[in-house]
């Protein structure tokens, strides 16, 4: 019984969430080779929210009727909106940002979504925190030292451990100015991926109110595909001009909208919803900091990129930060389940000594009315 529940509340999520990670990255990059082709960011959010919709569609139909499941109210459909608004406005400045920057500086910057994440967290009292307490100190000194390592990652590249032979099939081209072009762009896309990690903080807690109201996972991911389908759809006609960037090419294009549709904002935004509603925004977050691993390590296997001892040395400290907060937070589950146990044997104690003492009263209370006959 133990080890089924073990298995389900720390060691699937815990790979699942990792594997989710992997995918994430690699639709990223897969997004960045589709723009080289020319594919507008606007477009492509728009036809991945609407295929996303499609596929949940039937699936969630057959989901309703074959479980019983919390009815909608208009209360609940108006947060869910407000979430596909986020959701959407959060992904298109992510999209956005990767076509002016690149998918590492994404996975970098994705690095400050747990530290975000937990700040919110504790204004709305989801997350405790107790400065003396050694598993909030582990979760914050966690935090520091992945966002630390995401930066050693990306910044401090030393020397080279394992060069490849064929060069990367995407690359951006150096230079030695103080702002040039392609500079201003980097800059740009840095923007806008801070503010898509800020609205995805937002994403993330917000699906825990919801969840609380509402605990179906599948029915709130159908629903906000919906809602951010129609967003993008609003937002990219404004924003795309051109209507030739509407018609999908079958080539690279059409599989990243495939791909991302399917895998990311289907798959990937309901394996968000089930980490959430069972272990908390904190812990879905801390996963971010794996990204810029799972970047590195793709590069060198797949793009042939360079491994050099920055890297190593900043993914060892991002695994540390992760171990961290990952302990800090078993660590936290397995006191509050200590001390529900203990108040649950109180009180079932409690319950099972109440009728021995009202029969031993009310026994007394015979005898002395016996005696008074």
């Amino acid at each position: 019984m133990m080890d089924r529940r073990y298995f389900y509340k720390d060691l699937l999520p815990l790979v699942v969430l990792v594997a989710n990670e992997c995918n994430n990255t690699a639709l990223f990059t897969l997004f960045k080779a589709a723009t080289l082709q020319g594919m507008s960011s606007y477009v492509f959010v728009s036809y991945a929210y609407s295929l996303a919709f499609l596929v949940l569609l039937p699936v969630t139909l057959l989901y309703r009727r074959s479980r019983v499941v919390p009815p909608l109210s208009f209360s609940i459909l108006s947060k869910i909106a407000v979430l596909g608004v986020i959701g959407c406005s959060s992904q298109i400045l992510g999209y956005v940002g990767i076509s002016y920057s690149s998918p590492t500086l994404s996975s970098a910057i994705s690095n400050l979504a747990p530290a975000f994440t937990f700040i919110l967290a504790v204004i709305c009292r989801m997350e405790k925190i107790a400065i003396r307490s050694r598993t909030t100190q582990a979760k914050i000194w966690g935090s520091i030292i992945s966002i630390s390592g995401a930066f050693i990652v990306t910044f401090c590249k030393g020397q080279s451990i394992i060069i490849a032979d064929n060069s990367p099939s995407i690359q951006l081209s150096q230079s030695n100015g103080i702002l040039t072009s392609v500079d201003r762009n980097w800059a740009f896309g840095g923007l806008l991926l801070t503010g898509c990690n800020i609205l995805l903080t937002i994403w993330f807690v917000l699906q825990v109110e919801i969840l609380k109201e509402f605990p179906d996972e599948l029915t709130m991911v159908f629903f906000y595909n919906l809602c951010a389908a129609i967003v993008a759809s609003i937002v990219g006609l404004i924003g795309e001009k051109n209507s030739s960037a509407w018609k999908i090419r079958p080539d690279i294009t059409l599989i990243s909208i495939v791909c991302t549709g399917i895998f990311n904002k289907f798959l990937s935004s309901a394996i968000y919803a089930w980490g959430i509603h069972l272990k908390g925004p904190v812990y879905v977050a801390m996963f971010k900091p794996l990204s810029i691993v799972i970047a590195v390590a793709m590069g060198v296997m797949f793009l042939g990129d360079t491994l050099y001892v920055g890297s190593l040395i900043g993914a060892t400290t991002i695994s540390i930060g992760f171990y961290s907060v990952m302990w800090g937070k078993a660590t936290e589950q397995k006191e509050d389940e200590e001390r529900e146990e203990d108040v649950s044997s109180q009180e079932s104690a409690i319950t099972e000594n109440v009728p021995l003492l009202q029969s031993h009263e009310t026994v007394n209370s015979t005898k002395k009315i016996d005696g008074r006959v």
